[in-house]
């Protein structure tokens, strides 16, 4: 009798996941609506329904550097209808800074693909005088703690950006953290703050229109959408590297159809010519692959930001 009913169930699950979906999808951004993670969710978000034939619909769950987002998605039912597009923050970052996080990045998720990447920049006012980034180290030696540095939020990939960049360069600046990405755009173009770290599409429009000044970015290679700008790396600091990337997880024990499915329809999206182009033109890059690659880059990852912050002591609390 036991046996027979698990076959009945196991037989109606795999009938459910071979037609999935039937309906609508909820994927989950664990950041406010407007900022890089968002439009990249949104873009594919859009695209996706065509592979799929049913509609994806972003929800933002912001809150504690992306953790509410994740806790939420991990406790969903694992039934392909709730998705959770998450960045380096909440599944290898935030991790390695919190002891009471409800979920666990590698168990609590079923991994579908990893999706785009993007880096770090550092920025300048335009009336700052500073033309390079080894003459805004200089400042920094000179007049320790005068420059005023943006990031957003204590423990987000720019602050850790910042607290790399004065171990390595043996400087001290005065972070001011804020809440997002659109007030410190606005206080750096109206010359209330010196400089900002963020993420590069954040900056790109202020970039091209000249109203601030980019000094390098904080990655292995140059940008492909700033191909003039310089890395840490090439000027003496090669651990100062802050990639960003985003991927697709599902709730765990998502049926392995469903997340063949979804796998197959995100990667023809990542790799479609327009939406390349379109993420390129704000300064993120596709990737893609499947769900081993995503849980190896969370792992690799967590493992980088882990020696990270043990060596820049940053902690955040609940």
């Amino acid at each position: 009798m036991i046996a027979a009913t698990l076959a009945t169930g196991l037989a109606a699950a795999g009938a459910a996941a071979q037609d999935y979906p039937t309906r609508p999808i909820r994927m989950i951004v664990a950041f406010s609506a407007g900022g890089t993670t968002d439009y990249v969710a949104r873009l594919l978000a859009d695209r996706v329904k065509g592979p799929l034939g049913q509609p994806v619909v972003v929800e933002n769950k912001p809150g504690a550097n992306g953790a509410i987002g994740a806790d939420y998605v991990a406790k969903a039912e694992p039934d392909g209808y709730t998705l959770f597009f998450s960045t380096a923050g909440a599944l290898s970052i935030i991790p390695n800074m919190r002891t009471d996080l409800p979920y666990d990045p590698l168990k609590s998720f079923s991994p579908i693909l990893p999706t785009a990447r993007n880096t770090v920049l550092f920025a300048v006012n335009t009336g700052l005088g500073l033309a390079t980034a080894q003459d805004m180290i200089a400042r920094a030696k000179d007049k320790p703690g005068t420059l005023t540095v943006a990031v957003t939020g204590i423990g987000a990939i720019s602050h850790l950006t910042i607290e790399m960049l004065q171990s390595a360069a043996k400087i001290k600046l005065q972070v001011v953290p804020y809440r997002g990405a659109g007030p410190a755009v606005a206080d750096l173009i109206g010359g209330q703050i010196n400089a900002m770290s963020a993420e590069v599409p954040v900056l790109m429009s202020q970039l091209k229109a000249g109203k601030a000044k980019v000094l390098a970015v904080a990655a292995q290679n140059r940008s492909d959408v700033l191909p003039d700008v310089p890395t840490f790396a090439e000027l003496g600091y090669p651990d100062v590297v802050a990639d960003n990337w985003s991927g697709v997880l599902a709730p765990p024990k998502t049926p392995p159809a469903i997340v063949a499915r979804l796998n197959a329809a995100f990667n023809a999206v990542v790799k479609d010519p327009d939406v390349r182009q379109r993420l390129a033109d704000v300064g993120v890059s596709t990737i893609g692959g499947t769900p081993e690659d995503l849980t190896a880059l969370i792992t690799s990852e967590t493992a980088r930001w882990h020696k990270v912050v043990e060596e820049t002591g940053v902690k955040i609390g609940r």
